[in-house]
């Protein structure tokens, strides 16, 4: 069997699992200096083809529950497998909004490259979100975001580029939604440096949706975009 590599942030597998920015250097940057109990179980929420659900368990040996509603439970699975994960890794597939866990069941909740899609509203991190996470636990969540909130609507240089699904959104916009949960408290929320290379990462891939930001991101040309990445705590 193959190993899951921590360090390598690229390459041929990688390249063919990414499924936006490289989540592998997002999720490093995020959790890769932080040091948790062996045996935890995480939460890998918008895991995606489970490139950070293999980060995760590696890294801290820990149980990690990948949870996506887009790739399948036995396609995740039988990724595991190839990299002998199997034991260490539970995909589910379900959406963000009816998971299926026990009240306080995570030490610890990571979201790289999902969050945006299903929670920018004040609902999701007090509903859905907290009661799953133990008290004193952790929740670290890695977004593509904006620099500046668009006041006057997408840019005219983005707007062919620009999905109704995009809800990209600045640190302080997130730091005023996530003030309103009392019993989160956020740690740091802060633009991440990984930024450009995740994005290169990413337009590398043989993908359409990459071949397609090539184009956006040419726009961008590093005016508007940012990478969110927000470190939180459940009292």
């Amino acid at each position: 069997m193959s190993s899951f590599n921590t360090g390598v942030f690229v390459s041929e597998f990688t390249k063919q699992n990414m499924m936006g920015p490289n989540a592998l250097r997002v999720v490093d940057e995020l959790v890769g200096s932080c040091s948790f109990d062996k045996g935890i179980r995480i939460l890998d929420l918008g895991c995606g083809k489970g490139l950070t659900s293999m980060y995760l368990a590696k890294k801290f040996d820990a149980t990690v529950f990948a949870v996506d509603l887009w790739i399948g439970a036995t396609e995740n699975y039988e990724r595991f497998k190839s990299f002998s994960l199997e034991d260490r890794i539970i995909p589910i597939h379900a959406d963000a909004h009816e998971l299926p866990f026990a009240d306080e069941y995570f030490d610890v909740v990571v979201s790289v490259g999902a969050y945006d899609f299903f929670a920018c509203d004040e609902e999701y991190l007090s509903k859905h979100l907290k009661p799953i996470v133990k008290k004193s636990g952790k929740i670290y969540i890695g977004m593509s975001g904006l620099q500046k909130e668009f006041t006057d609507g997408v840019p005219e240089e983005l707007a062919p580029y620009w999905l109704p699904e995009i809800n990209f959104h600045t640190c302080e916009w997130w730091k005023e939604l996530w003030s309103r949960e009392p019993e989160v408290v956020i740690e740091e929320c802060a633009e991440l440096k990984c930024i450009r290379e995740a994005w290169a990462d990413w337009l590398t891939c043989d993908n359409p949706y990459a071949k397609r930001d090539i184009g956006m991101m040419a726009a961008e040309a590093g005016k508007y975009f940012s990478q969110v990445g927000i470190k939180a705590t459940r009292r």
